[in-house]
C-alpha cells in the first residue's frame, strides 16, 4: 500500500488556512521521489492572510520597540535551539548538505540579531531651534502590510533577511516561499508565534504565479521584496511598481574571480572549489567564472584546479563528508546538463564533464558532477547566462585591464572577487569595477548583517538593498514634524515663520 503524502499547508493567522484545490509536488532530491505535496494558494487565500495582517498590525506597530525586540530575541533563541531539526528539514527538500543548511540558517539568524537592535535603528533626527521657537524632528514608521517572495536556494536565510527587519520595525509580513522547499518557512512562522509575535504578523502563503500576481496587485500590500531569476525580478519590479508599491527585486548573477599573477594559487584553488561548487552552485553569490591574468597564471591555475575538483565528494545531503549534494529538481538537473552541452557546442574546452553522474544507491537522485570549462569567451551564451549549477568556467585575460572589463561589462553585477597580494591592484579594482559587492581575497563577498546586500545592473531592480540600514529604510517611511509651542502669553504677535534663504 502506498504511503500517503505529507501535505504542506499555508500558515494564515496561526492556522493552515482553507483546504487547497491545487497542489505541487515536493521532491526528495537525493532519491528523486515525491515526498510531500504543497498547497498552491489562490487570491482568496491571500485575502485571508491580508485580513489577519490588518487585524494584527496596528497593535504591533503601537508596541514599543523594546518589546518587539524581545520577541526577536526569543525567536533567535528558538532558532538556535531547533538548529539541527531545521537543517535536516531544509536539506531533505533542497538537497544541500547539512553543513550548508546550517550555514543557510545561521546567515539568516545574523539578520535577526541585527533586528534585535531595532530600538536603536528606529531613532530619528532632531534639530532644536530650526527657527524662532521651532524644533524639527523625524520618525520612522512601518509601512503596514509588506510581503516577500523568496527562492528555493536559501529557504531560511532569505526569508529571515526580509521578515526579520520588516517585523521588528512594526510591519506585518506575508511570505510566499518557493514551492520547491516550503517546509522550513512554515516552521519559521511557527517559531515566530512561539516567540510571542501575534497571529497575523508573520504568515506563509504557498503558490505559483497566481499567488505572486495576487501579491503584486493587492492594494493593501505596501512593499514587496523579491529574490529570484533576473527575468522574474524585472517582471516583479515592473508589476509591483505599476501597482504603486515599493519593490526591491534581486535577480541573477555571474560572479567572477580575478586571479592576479601574484596570488597564492593554493589558497585560490581552495577558495574557488568551495565558492564554485558549494551548495551545488545553486546560489547567487557562487563564483562560477574564474579569470586568470596572463598565460602563465592560467596554466598554473588549471593544473591545480583539476585534481582539486577531482577530489570533490558528491553525496547525499546527510553525508557529513560530502562537499555538495543533489540539485533541487530533475528539471534543474536537465537544464544544467543542457548548458554543459551548449558550452561544448560553442567551442569551449570541456576539461571535466559532470554529466551522467550517478551515486550508488541513489541512481534516481538529482546529482550533477563538478564540471570545468577552459577557454570560454565572453561571446559565448554559457558565459553570458546564469547556469546555477556546479559548473566552473575559465576565461583567460591578458592583463589587469582586460580582467577588470569582464565583470564590468557583463549584464549581471552581483558580486566579484580579486585574488592578489598587491594592495594597489586590489584598491584600484574595488574602486573601478562595475559590480555591487566586491571581495578582496574573499571568494563569496556576502556582507555581514549590519551592512547591506545588493547587486547592480540585471542583478537588482529597485533603489534599496537588503538588510542593514537599507532594509530598515525599505520597510519604513519617514515622517518629519515641525513644531512650535506658544509661550502662553496670548499676545498673538509672533508668527509661525518657516526659515527661508532670505
Amino acid at each position: 500500500m502506498a504511503t500517503a503524502l505529507r501535505d504542506i499547508s499555508h500558515k494564515i493567522a496561526g492556522a493552515p488556512g482553507a483546504p487547497a484545490i491545487r497542489f505541487g509536488d515536493v521532491f526528495d532530491p537525493n532519491s528523486g521521489r515525491v515526498q510531500a505535496r504543497v498547497a498552491l494558494g489562490t487570491a482568496t487565500d491571500l485575502e485571508h492572510a491580508v485580513a489577519a495582517a490588518q487585524n494584527a498590525q496596528p497593535a504591533w506597530a503601537a508596541t514599543n520597540p523594546q518589546r518587539r525586540a524581545r520577541v526577536m530575541f526569543r525567536f533567535k533563541e528558538l532558532i538556535e535551539r531547533h538548529m539541527e531539526e531545521l537543517a535536516i528539514l531544509l536539506s531533505s527538500e533542497h538537497g544541500k548538505v547539512i553543513a550548508d543548511a546550517k550555514g543557510d540558517i545561521q546567515r539568516g539568524l545574523e539578520v535577526i540579531e541585527f533586528a534585535c537592535g531595532v530600538p536603536h535603528v528606529l531613532k530619528g533626527e532632531y534639530t532644536q531651534g530650526a527657527g524662532p521657537g521651532i524644533d524639527v524632528y523625524s520618525m520612522r514608521q512601518p509601512l503596514g502590510i509588506v510581503a516577500g517572495i523568496t527562492p528555493f536556494n536559501f529557504p531560511a536565510m532569505i526569508p529571515m533577511w526580509m521578515f526579520g527587519i520588516a517585523i521588528a520595525v512594526g510591519n506585518a509580513f506575508i511570505l510566499k516561499p518557493s514551492e520547491r522547499d516550503p517546509s522550513v518557512p512554515v516552521r519559521l512562522a511557527e517559531l515566530m508565534l512561539e516567540a510571542g509575535a501575534p497571529e497575523g504578523i508573520l504568515q506563509v502563503v504557498h503558490g505559483d504565479k497566481e499567488m505572486v500576481d495576487a501579491i503584486l496587485d493587492h492594494p493593501e500590500i505596501r512593499a514587496v521584496s523579491f529574490v529570484g531569476s533576473s527575468d522574474i525580478a524585472h517582471y516583479v519590479y515592473q508589476r509591483g511598481a505599476a501597482a504603486g508599491k515599493r519593490v526591491q527585486a534581486m535577480g541573477g548573477a555571474k560572479n567572477h574571480g580575478i586571479v592576479m599573477p601574484d596570488a597564492d594559487l593554493d589558497q585560490v584553488v581552495s577558495d574557488i572549489a568551495g565558492a564554485a561548487f558549494g551548495s551545488a552552485g545553486e546560489r547567487c553569490m557562487a563564483l562560477p567564472v574564474v579569470v586568470p591574468v596572463g598565460e602563465k597564471t592560467a596554466i598554473a591555475l588549471r593544473e591545480k584546479l583539476i585534481p582539486a575538483i577531482g577530489a570533490l565528494r558528491v553525496g547525499v545531503s546527510t553525508d557529513p563528508d560530502a562537499h555538495y549534494g543533489p540539485v533541487v529538481t530533475a528539471a534543474h538537473k536537465s537544464k544544467i546538463e543542457s548548458y554543459i552541452q551548449m558550452g561544448v557546442d560553442e567551442g569551449a574546452e570541456l576539461v571535466i564533464d559532470g554529466r551522467g553522474f550517478r551515486l550508488q544507491g541513489h541512481e534516481e537522485g538529482f546529482f550533477v558532477g563538478p564540471t570545468l570549462f577552459d577557454r570560454v569567451t565572453p561571446a559565448m551564451r554559457t558565459y553570458q547566462e546564469e547556469i546555477f549549477g556546479p559548473v566552473l568556467q575559465m576565461v583567460r585575460a591578458d592583463s589587469f585591464e582586460d580582467a577588470l572589463r569582464l565583470p564590468g561589462e557583463h549584464p549581471y553585477g552581483n558580486g566579484v572577487a580579486i585574488f592578489t597580494r598587491n594592495g594597489h591592484a586590489a584598491r584600484e579594482f574595488a574602486a573601478r569595477v562595475n559590480v555591487g559587492m566586491v571581495g578582496i581575497n574573499v571568494p563569496i563577498p556576502v556582507p555581514v548583517a549590519y551592512h547591506t546586500f545588493g547587486g547592480w545592473k540585471r542583478s537588482a531592480f529597485g533603489d534599496t538593498n537588503q538588510h542593514g540600514m537599507e532594509g530598515v529604510k525599505f520597510f519604513t517611511k519617514v515622517k518629519t514634524v515641525t513644531q512650535r509651542w506658544p509661550d502662553g502669553g496670548g499676545t498673538g504677535d509672533s508668527a509661525f515663520i518657516i526659515p527661508t534663504m532670505g
